[in-house]
């Protein structure tokens, strides 16, 4: 594990290297959100996949709809018939998390790297590379002990909030749209959970806010660059789906 973060540590100084004749002293910043989108362009396919997943499985919805009024007395052959429809059609009810999962490696690597004070043995040189003031291996508490909100360290964390509380409203607002538009379900019997998952599904951007504030800063950047990413590519692949089809599944990282 010592010798991959050495050659992965060794990566992001190159091309921080690459980028330092234009950015100066964020290039190492710039460093992080390249490889984030880097990271996302080779999820993308996946993203794609699990667009057309969703879109799969909302046509399967009337069918579904069918077999839990059919055996709405007995929870356990409803689930058995349920999986057996995606079976017979193909259809996984996991493609929606394959890019989330893919992704989890890459923000495990940077949080390691930027909280280690070690790296194969060698002082982790990347700790004092900054984003304006702030260390990149710093986190929230740091920038308040160091000037407070507003001080210098402070304020690369105020922009990075707010951002995330831009993206958060646009996807709260996008979904809260979806649900509006979404058809009400028929029948007596509601599906279990739902109205819980209703009203806790928009509000689930505004979760990035406490990672931000809690883990190293460079890691918090691939958290807001991936966030954001992640915004724009669901409003691009779910735009014509409704909720329960593209605003249900799980916000990627």
């Amino acid at each position: 594990m010592s010798s991959f973060m050495s050659v992965f540590a060794g990566l992001v100084v190159h091309l921080a290297d690459l980028l330092q004749p234009l950015l100066h002293a964020s290039a190492t910043a710039a460093a992080i959100i390249l490889f984030t989108a880097f990271v996302r362009l080779l999820v993308h396919p996946l993203s794609r996949a699990a667009a057309r997943g969703q879109r799969e499985r909302a046509k399967l919805q009337p069918r579904i709809a069918e077999l839990r009024k059919k055996h709405k007395n007995s929870p356990e052959a409803m689930q058995k018939a349920i999986m057996e429809l995606h079976r017979e059609e193909k259809v996984s009810p996991l493609t929606g998390c394959l890019p989330m999962l893919f992704q989890m490696p890459a923000f495990f690597l940077l949080y390691h790297l930027f909280s280690n004070r070690s790296i194969g043995g060698e002082p982790n040189a990347l700790l004092g590379h900054t984003l304006g003031a702030a260390p990149l291996g710093g986190r929230f508490h740091d920038a308040l002990a160091h000037g407070g909100l507003f001080g210098e360290q402070g304020i690369v964390y105020v922009a990075l909030f707010a951002l995330v509380a831009v993206v958060a409203t646009f996807n709260y607002r996008r979904t809260k749209r979806q649900m509006a538009q979404a058809p009400r379900p028929q029948g007596d019997q509601p599906v279990p959970g739902m109205a819980a998952m209703g009203r806790f599904m928009p509000l689930m951007s505004f979760f990035t806010l406490f990672t931000v504030a809690f883990v190293p800063l460079a890691a918090a950047l691939y958290v807001v660059t991936s966030t954001t990413w992640s915004s724009i590519e669901r409003a691009v692949l779910y735009r014509d789906m409704p909720y329960g089809a593209g605003a249900a599944a799980a916000p990627a990282l």
